[in-house]
């Protein structure tokens, strides 16, 4: 059995703490783990083989970085040049995963789920793997706890067992919610599949033909680019935009569904976080330098400094270093309409956090002014940035811990801490960390332009433009 992870999304239901860049899967908002470690970290004790990941390329580099802190060995990291929807990732990674093993069973999982009894589910898994292996195309329905108008729903032929799907329903009203609860037929859609990689395809084929063949060749003319494997873009672009429940589950007569009761949660608004997460004795969740008074049923979240609330209800306070969102929780799932409207008027913190990852460490803008930046940055032991000029700005380092090879032109150089140097405007430069200990600096970025994209690379040891 080879797990399929999907780790797309748009970091928008979660914001201020989830980003574009940086979306909810990514982040540690239940233990020492992310969403996505803790997705694969629950097959622990299954009979699978490595995972195929798919994601953006803009989040490879924290994709192979976070399996690399789990010890996860050998993943493919499939990376989507454009966003097509599951249906085309998904037979995208049966084509990648045949190209591994001879007709292996898909378990395709979302990144970002919560999963409270891993027993559960890992029976439902070995109870699904059995159906898939007689070539039915398994989905798992999540039995339902209440009359929830945010998921789609699955009817069953029969109830409270393995059963054919008797069709898939759109997300519906509350009266409709609570007819499909009472029913007994009804189970959330989880948006979770398990089958065989050639029955996929030949299903794929009947009723999309045009996904089948594009993501064919998408893998077929892929190239391996470090650890990741690039899909042939012209291919993938060509493919039609579709789920796999519109694409196929809704229209095959080998659909399955599996019961599934193991307090799962897709964590998909602040108030499912909420619920997820252990409250104290007035239900409130606490996280980080928080101090309250007569506080009840709230989500107060600190990233960057202490909050303090008095006398509120129902409420969700999130603070991070460049953003502070307060919302009712009855109405916190409209925080995607904030986020359009900052990205409408092409505010940073629709995307980015301040701190900002990338493949050789993290950099946070801890000051900017009219014609100037200051950043701190922080440099793993043996990575090295790119060898790059900037056509607007100079940049003045100093090194606060470890050491920094710094090329300058054609001087390469060695700087310990509380030393500093200048790169003047226009000089071709990098800097580079030889040293076992993290290396930190201050960068003093000065000029007209300061803008992300004033770079030229003319070296890059991550294969970025």
């Amino acid at each position: 059995m080879i797990p399929v992870v999907m780790s797309g999304g748009s970091g928008t239901r979660l914001w201020p703490l989830s980003r574009k860049h940086k979306p909810k899967q990514f982040l540690n908002l239940f233990g020492d783990d992310s969403m996505f470690q803790q997705t694969i970290l629950r097959l622990k004790g299954l009979d699978s083989a490595s995972p195929i990941v798919v994601c953006n390329e803009s989040h490879r580099f924290m994709v192979a970085e976070q399996l690399l802190e789990i010890d996860i060995e050998s993943p493919s990291i499939v990376l989507e040049p454009v966003g097509r929807n599951t249906a085309p990732a998904i037979v995208s990674a049966a084509f990648q995963a045949l190209s591994r093993e001879q007709d292996p069973v898909l378990l395709v999982l979302a990144a970002d789920h919560v999963i409270a009894d891993n027993k559960a589910f890992h029976q439902a898994i070995n109870l699904a793997e059995q159906q898939a292996m007689a070539g039915n195309l398994v989905t798992f329905g999540i039995v339902p706890s209440c009359a929830h108008t945010g998921y789609g729903y699955i009817q069953a032929e029969e109830k409270d067992t393995i059963s054919a799907v008797k069709q898939f329903v759109e997300k519906p009203d509350l009266a409709t919610a609570e007819q499909y609860l009472s029913s007994g037929e009804y189970y959330w859609n989880s948006g979770m599949f398990m089958f065989k990689a050639s029955v996929l395809i030949e299903e794929m084929n009947k009723f999309n033909p045009d996904i089948v063949e594009q993501c064919r060749l998408a893998v077929a003319k892929s190239e391996q680019d470090l650890d990741f494997v690039r899909l042939y873009k012209a291919a993938f672009e060509a493919c039609p935009s579709d789920s796999i429940d519109y694409a196929l589950m809704e229209k095959t007569k080998k659909a399955v569904v599996v019961p599934l009761d193991a307090g799962w949660n897709d964590v998909g608004s602040w108030s499912s976080l909420w619920e997820c997460s252990q409250q104290d004795e007035n239900n409130n969740v606490l996280k980080g330098d928080v101090e309250i008074q007569n506080v009840k049923n709230a989500y107060i979240h600190s990233e960057h400094r202490l909050v303090s609330a008095i006398g509120v209800e129902d409420l969700v306070i999130v603070e991070t270093a460049d953003a502070v969102m307060v919302a009712s929780k009855a109405q916190a799932q409209d925080i995607k309409d904030i986020v359009a409207k900052l990205k409408a008027q092409s505010r940073p913190e629709a995307e980015n956090h301040r701190l900002c990852y990338r493949p050789w460490g993290y950099y946070d803008s801890i000051d900017l002014g009219e014609r100037f930046q200051v950043k701190r940055i922080r440099v793993k032991p043996g990575a090295s940035l790119s060898l790059q000029m900037h056509h607007h700005r100079a940049e003045h380092w100093v090194v606060v811990q470890g050491t920094a090879e710094v090329t300058r032109e054609d001087e390469v150089f060695l700087l310990s801490e509380n030393e500093s140097t200048f790169i003047p405007v226009g000089q071709k430069h990098r800097l580079h960390n030889p040293g076992r200990v993290p290396l930190e600096i201050i960068e003093i970025q000065s000029g007209g332009y300061l803008g992300e994209d004033d770079i030229v690379r003319f070296q890059d040891n991550y294969h970025r433009h």
